[in-house]
């Protein structure tokens, strides 16, 4: 056994079963068409927290440009700080909306929909559990020891 093998211990353990039962008479095919379809909604969800981490960051920018503009005011550059208050603070991001305008729209257009498309796909196929693939992949990852 290899220094790191003895010190981490083995990534390999073809005791353990599958994590997700396979629907019956499923086949290959359709387990890899269903894990293309999962991991294209992984990247939706992870699209949906960039787009809310941009609206709380867009919500810290206004707030703290709110008192920069406050500060302006209090070191006596009273027109400055109107002119950038006027020009800048609640600013729409895009025309006609705020950052959580952006995140609904989102939400119902395009997330909740490819959401319900995946577990409705995994539904007419058998209803597949969700990540199927991925505990498959696993699943056989860890079923022997590659000897050299």
């Amino acid at each position: 056994m290899s220094d790191l093998v003895d010190k981490h211990g083995s990534a390999k353990h073809p005791e353990r079963e599958v994590a997700k039962a396979r629907p019956d008479g499923m086949d290959d095919a359709t387990v890899s068409a269903l894990g293309k379809l999962s991991e294209a909604f992984e990247v939706v969800e992870n699209a949906r927290g960039l787009l809310y981490q941009f609206h709380r960051m867009s919500g810290t920018v206004d707030l703290t440009l709110q008192e920069a503009v406050e500060q302006l005011r209090k070191a006596g550059h009273d027109d400055l700080a109107a002119e950038i208050d006027e020009c800048l603070v609640g600013r729409d991001v895009l025309p006609g909306l705020w950052t959580f305008q952006i995140v609904e729209g989102y939400d119902s257009t395009y997330y909740r929909v490819f959401r319900d498309v995946e577990e409705e796909a995994r539904r007419r196929l058998g209803s597949a559990p969700k990540h199927l693939f991925e505990a498959e992949m696993k699943h056989s990852e860890q079923q022997s020891r590659q000897e050299q």
